[in-house]
């Protein structure tokens, strides 16, 4: 093996046709030639190209639907072929097989076909399996061989070959061929995953995950730590799907803490009205419902002002101008929406370091998924919480029930609770948290603290009381003992909403009926580590 390899010959056999004619004239007219099959080598030929069917190579036709054509020694010999191996010099001779210095291939559209809801069948005719194939070949046999799967890497290689006179360098097809390799195991991976759906494996023998990279970040959670972040292929709106309108660049820490923004707002319906979230380290600082967005927005901001500093504020309908001017009169970090009118993007561009993410829809907080944690030496995998309550499953266990504005609200604080780190504590007033305890070992711990924001609050904004008067109030697991409930009944909460399920209940219960406070149990909990 030699540093520069030359590409005489290149085998092209694409699904997605784009850049295809483009390289393919850029390859003949450096002399390279062209074997194709199929509807690339009809486009080819379409192009005025020269192109060799790679049927006369193998001798053999395409047949079996395509199922069979380029599985052969002809063309598997001419990828794998060690050009400085004597022998296989030799057999390459003896059996008139010719060398393939370049391999363009682009699978079969597998993913968007399950993305389109088509049937096991069509999933199963969507499998490629000679792409792959020649990929792997051809990528293991990088010392000689140059390997395409994507066209980004189309304008490179030309300027590879320009660069060095029609040859490229073996640093360059190492990359070419870690690039396919991950592009062969990432579509195993989605057949994989396919299938263990289809067949309603919830915990399949072995799972892969894959992505493909969408950004190389400054750095990680510190400066110290590299990062990246990579993409799934999933439609799911959200930070990952999001158009950039204005901003520096998306850190780690924000792309982090904006997905929870947003999985949280979208939990809010816009034809429900306008809703807002403010974020801090992954955690609402505040979350609201108002009449305009302006509203929401102002009323999530002072549930906790000085938390919302620097925070991320996603919202569930598009951004109007009043809205944005109201967001511009602090720092904050990101903004993401539905989207953003022309009076929205003007304010903002004033504000050329804060980031403007649409996402052109809410992500779908029903529908099903998987998440993932790594551990040392493993990886967590579990459904996505779609656990939702409505006011007829609630079971109301004390003597006082809760009027209908407060079972509004206890929903309203359920919702909230499922996207705060445990142990949760969330105070509810009309329909906007007014204190919000987060991530503590202890619940009671957060219920004070909870009830302590909101005190700072009050003496912020010049109330005579903290807004936890007559609030509401949720725990996102049961109260283990009295102690949480009776401090959120002296922060001044009314009616409390918790799964239920301690061996305490009833001395919960009875504490609750003492204090005369409603509560209502939901039998489901909603930790979040």
């Amino acid at each position: 093996m030699t540093d520069l390899s030359p590409v005489r010959r290149a085998l092209i056999s694409v699904s997605d046709k784009t850049g295809l004619i483009d390289l393919g004239q850029a390859l003949a007219a450096r002399g390279v030639e062209l074997l194709s099959t199929g509807g690339s080598a009809a486009a080819l030929r379409d192009a005025g190209l020269e192109v060799r069917d790679v049927a006369d190579v193998t001798g053999f036709p395409e047949m079996m639907d395509g199922r069979v054509k380029t599985l052969h020694p002809g063309v598997h010999g001419g990828l794998l072929a060690l050009r400085d191996n004597p022998e296989h010099v030799a057999a390459m001779e003896q059996h008139g097989i010719g060398a393939i210095d370049l391999l363009v291939v682009n699978l079969y559209p597998f993913e968007a076909t399950v993305a389109k809801g088509a049937d096991y069948e069509t999933c199963i005719e969507n499998i490629d399996i000679g792409g792959p194939a020649m990929i792997r070949a051809a990528a293991k046999n990088h010392g000689f061989v140059s390997v395409l799967v994507d066209v980004a890497d189309y304008a490179p290689l030309l300027d590879e070959l320009n660069a060095n006179d029609g040859q490229t360098t073996y640093a360059f097809r190492q990359k070419l061929a870690q690039t396919a390799y991950a592009r062969t195991g990432a579509y195993d991976a989605a057949v994989s995953a396919w299938m263990a759906g289809a067949l309603e494996l919830a915990a399949p023998r072995r799972r892969v995950f894959a992505g493909t990279l969408a950004q190389t970040l400054r750095y990680g959670e510190n400066p110290h730590q590299t990062a990246a972040f990579y993409v799934d292929g999933s439609a799911r709106p959200g930070v990952a799907t999001a158009q950039q309108l204005q901003g520096k660049e998306l850190s780690y820490n924000n792309i982090n803490d904006t997905d929870a923004a947003f999985e949280l707002v979208s939990e809010f319906a816009p034809e429900d009205g306008p809703a807002c979230a403010i974020i801090k380290h992954a955690n609402p600082c505040g979350v609201a419902r108002g009449a305009t967005l302006k509203e929401a927005y102002g009323r999530a901001f002072d549930c906790d002002r000085t938390s919302a500093f620097g925070g991320i504020i996603a919202l569930n309908q598009v951004l109007d101008g009043a809205t944005a001017e109201a967001i511009s009169e602090i720092f904050t970090e990101v903004v993401i929406a539905p989207g953003a009118d022309d009076a929205a993007r003007a304010v903002f561009a004033r504000k050329k370091n804060l980031r403007l993410l649409v996402t052109g829809g809410l992500a779908d907080t029903a529908a099903g998924g998987l998440t993932y944690r790594q551990v040392s030496g493993g990886m967590l995998v579990q459904d996505r919480d779609t656990g939702r309550i409505s006011m007829d499953e609630l079971r109301v266990v004390t003597k006082v029930k809760p009027t209908e504005a407060q079972m509004r609200d206890l929903l309203f604080a359920w919702t909230v609770a499922k996207h705060v780190k445990s142990n949760a504590i969330i105070y509810v007033k009309d329909g906007a948290t007014v204190g919000v305890g987060a991530g503590q070992m202890s619940r009671v711990d957060s219920t004070r603290i909870a009830a302590r924001k909101s005190q700072d609050m009050a003496e912020v904004m010049g109330l005579s009381a903290p807004l936890t008067q007559g609030s509401v109030v949720a725990s996102d697991a049961f109260f283990p003992f009295a102690d949480g409930l009776l401090t959120a009944a002296e922060a001044g909460a009314r009616a409390v909403i918790q799964p239920g399920g301690s061996m305490r209940d009833d001395d919960v219960i009875r504490a609750a009926d003492e204090a005369g406070i409603a509560m209502v149990l939901t039998g489901m909990r909603h930790f979040r580590h």
